[in-house]
């Protein structure tokens, strides 16, 4: 029970207050749950590695628009344009001018940061369809300039990228590979949780939940849009850096519209205005594609397969399948993951209580 947050408040400090790991028991699950994924390589698989480490770096991608979309509440159709700018900067920064992959990661994220300001600044006079419309114009915009700039992406070849490499340890496989991935969750997920703590974090809170009262107070609703914007290419930028240098190669056909609204049901999934949320909705994300493909591998040739004549219209569950999750939630779970994950922890400190 020591574990337990007590009856009543007995927080006597600011600083108790907005701790991000209020009991001993959260502290503990954290650092038991880094000790359980830094040990994966000993006991998973390649494959079972390469879903982790997809599930980190859409995790951050899904975190930078979670910022923009749950806690400003503006919307964006083109955020897998900006993630796919930051692969292609990452791999053209290290090959036009040999600087090493581990600062070419940061700076594809700073340079993705500053497009999404371009696009951010008329943007953010926006709102409502309007403003889905121009985020919508970003995503056909960029990868028009993906297809056409064969100097910075390869053209319709792609470009080949380089491992992550840093001081001699070279991390081209999923074993080694993931503790990078690792690495930079702990980095930007810190990083958000301390932003939304911020006064420049409580400004982007208010601007979503009542931007009039916002600017009545001070806030300068303009210039907020247009940084949470900057921030969101900027996670963008950093995953797409990651998702190149694991793959080693990148395409311009990857960062589609579709691909774009894969972040939307991360977001939507995991939870909007949550930071545990967006990590939540990446791994659903990802994993229900594989379950559902294992699935319909098991009812393939089967008695339901011959019943209901699927034949080869089996394999396309796994695309249904994320279109319907996204429509379910938003029916039956609009709060996402992260709100049902506090229910059951509220559920099981009131326990035998119903108050």
């Amino acid at each position: 029970m020591a574990t337990l947050t007590p009856a009543g408040d007995f927080r006597t400090s600011y600083r108790a207050d907005m701790t991000i790991f209020p009991t001993r028991g959260s502290r503990l699950a954290l650092w038991l749950g880094l000790a359980l994924v830094a040990a994966a390589p000993l006991a998973l698989g390649r494959y079972e590695l390469g879903l982790l480490i997809n599930i980190g770096i859409m995790g951050i991608a899904a975190l930078g628009l979670n910022i923009l979309v749950g806690f400003t509440g503006q919307i964006s159709i083109g955020h897998a344009a900006f993630f796919g700018f930051g692969a292609f900067a990452s791999a053209y920064a290290h090959e036009a001018w040999h600087i090493p992959v581990a600062l070419c990661i940061p700076l594809a994220g700073i340079a993705t940061a500053l497009i999404g300001l371009v696009f951010g600044a008329p943007a953010a006079r926006l709102k409502g369809l309007y403003l889905a419309i121009a985020t919508l114009a970003a995503q056909f915009i960029l990868e028009d300039f993906f297809a056409r700039a064969q100097w910075f992406t390869g053209g319709v070849a792609g470009r080949i990228t380089e491992p992550f490499a840093l001081f001699g340890w070279v991390a081209d496989r999923e074993e080694s590979f993931l503790y990078v991935v690792l690495a930079w969750i702990i980095l930007m997920y810190l990083g958000a949780a301390n932003l939304l703590r911020t006064r420049d974090g409580r400004a982007l809170i208010a601007v979503r939940d009542h931007y009039l009262s916002a600017e009545m107070m001070g806030i300068n609703l303009a210039y907020y849009r247009t940084l949470s914007f900057g921030i969101a290419s900027f996670y963008a930028g950093i995953a797409g850096a990651l998702y190149a240098h694991y793959l080693l190669f990148v395409s311009v056909e990857a960062f589609n519209i579709l691909f774009s609204i894969q972040f939307l049901g991360m977001v939507i999934i995991g939870g909007l205005g949550s930071v545990m949320g967006s990590l939540m909705g990446a791994a659903f994300m990802v994993l229900l594609p594989e379950v559902v493909q294992a699935g319909a591998d098991a009812l393939a040739g089967g008695a339901i397969d011959r019943a209901l004549k699927l034949g080869a219209s089996i394999s396309f569950l796994r695309e249904m399948a994320v279109g319907a999750a996204i429509i379910l939630f938003l029916i039956f779970e609009p709060d996402g993951l992260a709100h049902r994950w506090r229910l059951i922890k509220a559920y099981w400190k009131l326990y035998p209580f119903s108050h």
